[in-house]
């Protein structure tokens, strides 16, 4: 196909948005913390690994994922915070209830990124699809303190890249019309949906850009990659292949829970009580979708980062960690080892399904097992009121006393600590 020919006509057959937040956990520190705006900053301190480097800060060459040391030598004037993911978590429902003033059909992708379609909203907004884009990315930036990345196009692989394209901060609309000329410019290893392994494969056959592919024909990216090959070729051709999904995420194969705690402890009841937030907080999302769990993962990652794991069965399908808690004692004490300093704990829920297909067996506890998960519920409803964390099993409160990093006070927020819908 010549390089000058477009794959449509038509600039806009629907509007996909892609945001995509900015250094999202340094931003926010900064929007809560007035004094950090314009200064590097980074989180990720209570495990000695940054998670999140504002823009400041990477102009210094921090990135995620590089040590806390190192970061310092890098950036001498480093203003270093611990991962907040409450309030992270309440910044994501502000940005997306934002998000949902301008259109009911958007889908949470992550807890900085969603994707929305405008499709149709002209003549509700009296005003071109860019321009809804950039009203809506104003909105944020203007009401949280946030900067976000936007991408508008016809599919939400084009809309995804089109975000990406300029950041921090930036807008990029790539209509049906000039698909062919935006792809030019995107190299194979940004595509979504392309790991290193297709990435290799496709250079192989001469493919260098998103174009090379695109413009390769259909049987090509089928023989080749397959049925989510294909998709990925429509989707880049402004094929919508993937809808805009509004729904909330309920079918999970498993739940996990892992958490990083600096220093590494050799004491055995911190450790076993980091374990036991970990499965607090599992069975929690777990109920929150209705769901139980049949199997339990234990892992505990030492301060060399090896690590040693262990699963069993429960007796029963479960929605409460009262339930698993025997079983987490036994695979805990069958991991453990003396003298070890352990700097990870995690726990996976697997054999999940949902609440209504639990079948009775006359010779368990079923009354028992049901007010232990009433108990749960409780307890879950008094957490969205006062914070999370706030009513947990006593093994917890060992943690407060101990732990050098305690859990960031959400009283210190001026944001409300509940959220209501209007």
């Amino acid at each position: 196909m010549n390089s000058e020919t477009p794959f449509t006509l038509l600039s806009f057959p629907q509007a996909i948005l892609h945001v995509d937040g900015d250094a999202f956990f340094a931003a926010v520190e900064q929007a809560t913390h007035p004094e950090l705006r314009g200064r590097p900053v980074v989180t990720g301190g209570e495990r000695n690994i940054i998670t999140s480097a504002s823009y400041e800060a990477k102009a210094f060459g921090v990135r995620r994922g590089v040590p806390l040391f190192k970061a310092r030598r890098m950036c001498p004037g480093l203003a270093v915070r611990e991962d907040d993911f409450e309030t992270y978590g309440i910044y994501s429902q502000r940005m997306f209830a934002i998000m949902r003033r301008f259109t009911p059909a958007v889908e949470e992708y992550s807890i900085d990124e969603g994707f929305a379609d405008l499709s149709g909203l002209r003549r509700v907004f009296r005003a071109p699809y860019e321009e809804i884009a950039r009203r809506l990315q104003a909105a944020i930036r203007s009401e949280l303190g946030l900067t976000v990345s936007a991408g508008l196009s016809i599919s939400k692989s084009l809309a995804k890249l089109a975000s990406k394209f300029r950041k921090p901060a930036g807008f990029t609309a790539v209509r049906g019309l000039h698909i062919h000329l935006f792809l030019q410019r995107i190299s194979l290893k940004q595509v979504w949906g392309f790991g290193p392994n297709t990435v290799h494969l496709l250079a192989k056959h001469g493919l260098r850009t998103a174009w090379d592919f695109a413009a390769r024909p259909e049987e090509f990216a089928r023989r080749l990659l397959g049925k989510v090959g294909l998709e990925i070729w429509r989707e880049l051709r402004g094929e919508a292949v993937y809808p805009v999904n509004p729904a909330e995420k309920t079918d999970y194969a498993t739940i996990s829970k892992s958490r990083t705690f600096f220093p590494p402890s050799a004491d055995r009841d911190f450790v076993y009580a980091e374990l036991v937030r970990n499965l607090e907080a599992a069975f929690a999302k777990l109920r929150r979708h209705r769901l139980r769990a049949m199997n339990l993962i234990v892992l505990l990652r030492e301060q060399d980062f090896s690590e040693a794991g262990l699963q069993a069965d429960l007796n029963r399908p479960a929605a409460a960690a009262q339930e698993a808690i025997p079983v987490a004692r036994m695979l805990f004490e069958n991991i453990y080892r003396e003298g070890r300093a352990y700097r990870t704990t995690s726990v996976t829920l697997g054999r999940i399904s949902a609440e209504g297909n639990l079948q009775p067996d006359l010779f368990e506890d079923n009354v028992r097992a049901e007010k232990v998960t009433r108990v749960s519920r409780t307890v879950d409803t008094l957490n969205e009121k006062l914070g999370k964390g706030k009513v947990s099993f006593a093994t917890s409160l060992f943690l407060r006393q101990n732990t050098p990093h305690a859990a960031p006070d959400r009283s210190r927020l001026g944001i409300p600590r509940l959220l209501i819908g209007v």
